[in-house]
């Protein structure tokens, strides 16, 4: 067994030849810092506690030592991963599978609520060796007895903080009462409050502590603070500030719901293309506003903290807060969401005079003062809004009627269609599917959809996005 000091590269761990091989395969060379800190320990089989952000790579810390201890033959649900977001749990879920690719037969199942489940009954009927799911739907299936955690060997807590901050700890605490109690358990957390560390208590055996320093340093995230004279000034000082920088994605952050609904209609009312996301939303709408916006066909997401908790959202290139976070640590994991896996970014925090107080309470906690900076001159305001290079089509047909990513892609580059390098995402949903294509070959890209088949069906596909 290697020590954490090796060489940072996962060829050093030992891992099945297999895992090895697709690791390789995948371009999974050199460890990030929390797989090198937490993996050499998972892999020994020690409870670990790991403090460390989304888009760390600590899905693969925890999916490769899940993996390495299952044993295939055995059909029975022998790791569970619960997630505080049904987004999360889906983009975990597909990175185990990833992981998996070279192990034979590895059943992955996702069990979330937003979802019927009848087809989730029926999957777990066939069995599965990973569960990824959350709290309150894997709770639900354990109150039917359509899940079975007698064989568990590794349970994992992913953002353990995120979901004790939704409510989920007595849905964590029945669910873990239905495991063995020599099981191996994962804790991950952002943070590491004293919830955290009783829950830790109460559920590890000697756990191994693992925390990886920030690194967003001055090079990374430029912060800084614009003073605004009343709630009048604040949103042209927002205006001001997008149409200055023109972030190709960004995230406006407010504190209340009501609020984010009305920051959002105003931008789209000047002209940008702007989505709200706040509790008050179904799923449906929900996971239609992550989609456009996660493909670039939306360039600005206005959200409450609550509603933007569990989301990897890549390459943001500005956060604007609207208002400081009523809770300081909040404010330190909104800066956090650009500038990530090295890229750069801003964050701008809009003060009003009334709230002076708590910008001193920020400069103490962040333990320096933050840079003030003056906003944007008037004339920035005449400047043209920027639009998203993307624009949405959404297909009625999903999952369920057998629709691929390649049967989009293959209708709509297929007899003079457009050229695929004008596609971007494709998400297949159960009943529908969205694809993203350039702006500039919306029109024809429906056209093509209009008039072409799918497994030899015409679907209807309409434009969703501005």
């Amino acid at each position: 067994m290697s020590d954490s000091s090796h060489d940072g590269a996962f060829a050093s761990l030992p891992l099945a030849p297999e895992l090895l091989a697709n690791l390789d395969s995948l371009g999974y060379h050199a460890m990030t810092p929390i797989q090198a800190e937490s993996l050499p320990l998972v892999l020994a089989g020690r409870d670990v506690i790991a403090q460390a952000k989304t888009g760390s790579g600590k899905t693969a810390a925890f999916g490769l030592g899940l993996l390495s201890r299952l044993l295939v033959a055995r059909f029975c649900v022998q790791a569970l991963v619960l997630c505080p977001t049904r987004e999360l749990a889906d983009q975990v879920a597909g990175e185990i599978r990833r992981l998996a690719r070279t192990l034979p037969n590895v059943k992955v199942l996702t069990l979330c609520g937003g979802t019927p489940l009848g087809p989730q009954l029926a999957s777990l009927a066939h069995g599965a060796h990973v569960i990824v799911g959350t709290p309150g739907r894997v709770e639900e299936h354990l109150r039917k007895g359509s899940l079975d955690l007698a064989s568990l060997e590794t349970l994992v807590l992913d953002e353990a903080d995120r979901m004790l901050d939704m409510g989920f700890q007595a849905a964590m605490e029945a669910i873990i009462a239905e495991t063995p109690a020599c099981r191996q358990t994962l804790l991950f957390s952002a943070t590491y409050s004293d919830e955290i560390r009783r829950i830790a208590e109460e559920l590890m055996r000697d756990p191994a502590e693992v925390a990886i320093a920030e690194t967003h340093d001055e090079t990374t995230i430029r912060q800084r603070v614009y003073r605004v004279t009343d709630e009048s000034e604040r949103f042209s000082a927002l205006r001001g500030l997008l149409l200055q920088h023109r972030p190709r994605a960004s995230v406006v952050f407010c504190n209340t719901r009501r609020e984010t609904q009305e920051v959002a209609d105003a931008l789209c009312e000047a002209g940008f293309s702007a989505l709200a996301l706040h509790g008050d939303l179904e799923q449906r709408d929900r996971d239609r506003i992550l989609i456009l916006f996660a493909n670039h066909s939306a360039s600005i997401l206005v959200a409450t903290d609550v509603a933007a908790r569990g989301l990897d959202i890549e390459a943001l290139d500005a956060v604007f807060n609207y208002q400081i976070a009523r809770e300081l640590e909040v404010h330190v994991h909104r800066v956090g969401r650009t500038g990530r896996a090295g890229s750069s970014g801003i964050a701008c925090t809009l003060v009003a005079e009334r709230e002076a107080y708590r910008l001193e309470r920020l400069a103490e906690f962040l333990g320096e003062p933050l840079e003030e900076a003056p906003l944007p001159p008037r004339n920035v305001l005449a400047r043209e809004p920027f639009l998203p290079e993307m624009a949405t089509l959404q297909l009625d047909g999903g999952k369920k009627q057998k629709v691929r990513p390649g049967d989009i892609l293959g209708a709509l580059t297929g007899d003079g269609g457009i050229d695929g390098a004008q596609v971007g995402k494709i998400k297949v949903l159960e009943r529908s599917a969205y694809v993203a294509v350039q702006r500039e070959v919306a029109k024809a890209a429906l056209a093509q959809l209009g008039t072409g088949k799918l497994k030899g069906r015409s679907f209807r596909a309409r434009r969703v996005s501005r």
